[in-house]
């Protein structure tokens, strides 16, 4: 699929950078610039697209991408996963599958049974499009609605909560971790909410942030309005207000680099999950009531990403990209091998 040419993708100009401390070369499609070639210098030859690179088996890949799969293979190895996480389809496809009782009647029939309020996503695709809390039943259709513009499938969950982590593995080692923290405005006592997210997205775009935030998303009209907020409210100085109930920092979250303070044990679970699913590299997201950096608890893995993008942790600032660029660098020679 053609993507808009003016989306700024960081992995093909920094391998191409990378790659010459190697010895390598890369060769960019230069229309669109978002696949490539990697030529090493003992002549093997390594692809990418996006950020998908040629590291990952193709069925281990496949199976990373959905959602309610890697879910049913985690769960079989004894991973805590999401509970009460179940399938349906729209009732034109339950028709085609026989399964009329996997409708999204049935969905909602299923979130009354678990309880609301009950998360409603996609069950492909990343950046957590589609991805909503929801907490009554027209708001349980418009999410739906919403994840069917998108995807085939819907999974309706029960809600987790803690701190929001992605752990990047790359064969055997954990490259990465950071805390993801969902998308917040802190007032001053002047300004409007409106206002105070123009003036984040406005700083996005001075630090060359490329994260657009939707002004008109309803799922941020509606975790203000749960918060007894508008858009017109002006806040008390100093007061903070959650905007959006996931962490993604696509959609505007900032991240808190843990790397150096991540738990031995939590490491291992990473790794072990790692090879369990059939990966070299991976990121793994996972809610954690408590921290991190101490002995593992209670948690639960959110999902598994086979092409973890670092493009808006790198956008963060110079740290940030530094940092991906090391990673990268790490990537490029476990290829090469």
């Amino acid at each position: 699929m053609k993507k808009n040419k003016k989306e700024s993708i960081i992995l093909g100009p920094m391998l191409k950078k990378l790659a010459l401390k190697i010895g390598a070369k890369v060769m960019l499609e230069p229309t669109w610039g978002i696949v490539g070639q990697i030529t090493f210098k003992n002549g093997k030859r390594s692809y990418f697209r996006f950020n998908t690179l040629d590291l990952n088996p193709v069925g281990s890949s496949d199976i990373a991408k959905d959602k309610d799969y890697s879910n049913f293979f985690m769960k079989s190895m004894g991973y805590p996963v999401v509970p009460n996480s179940k399938t349906f389809f729209d009732s034109n496809r339950a028709k085609a599958l026989d399964l009329l009782n996997r409708d999204i009647d049935s969905g909602y029939v299923h979130a009354q049974k678990i309880g609301f309020p009950v998360i409603v996503k996609p069950n492909s695709g990343s950046q957590v499009v589609g991805v909503c809390k929801v907490f009554n039943k027209s708001e349980f259709y418009r999410a739906v609605k919403t994840v069917f513009k998108s995807d085939r499938i819907v999974i309706v969950q029960s809600p987790v909560s803690g701190k929001d982590y992605r752990v990047v593995v790359l064969d055997n080692k954990v490259i990465s971790a950071y805390e993801r923290v969902p998308l917040s405005i802190i007032g001053n006592g002047k300004s409007t909410i409106k206002e105070l997210i123009l003036l984040k997205q406005n700083n996005f775009l001075i630090s060359k942030r490329d994260t657009q935030i939707n002004i008109d998303d309803p799922r941020i009209k509606e975790k203000l309005k749960r918060q007894g907020f508008t858009m017109n409210s002006i806040l008390d100085k100093d007061t903070k207000v959650f905007l959006l109930d996931n962490a993604n920092l696509s959609t505007g979250g900032d991240s808190i680099d843990v790397t150096e303070s991540v738990h031995p044990e939590f490491k291992k679970i990473a790794i072990n999950l790692t090879k369990g699913m059939g990966l070299r590299i991976c990121g793994v997201d996972l809610m954690i009531q408590g921290d991190i950096k101490e002995k593992p608890s209670k948690y639960w893995i959110i999902e598994i990403n086979a092409a973890p993008g670092l493009d808006h942790y790198a956008k963060n600032g110079k740290a940030q990209e530094k940092k991906v660029e090391d990673l990268y660098f790490e990537v490029l020679k476990h290829l090469e091998k």
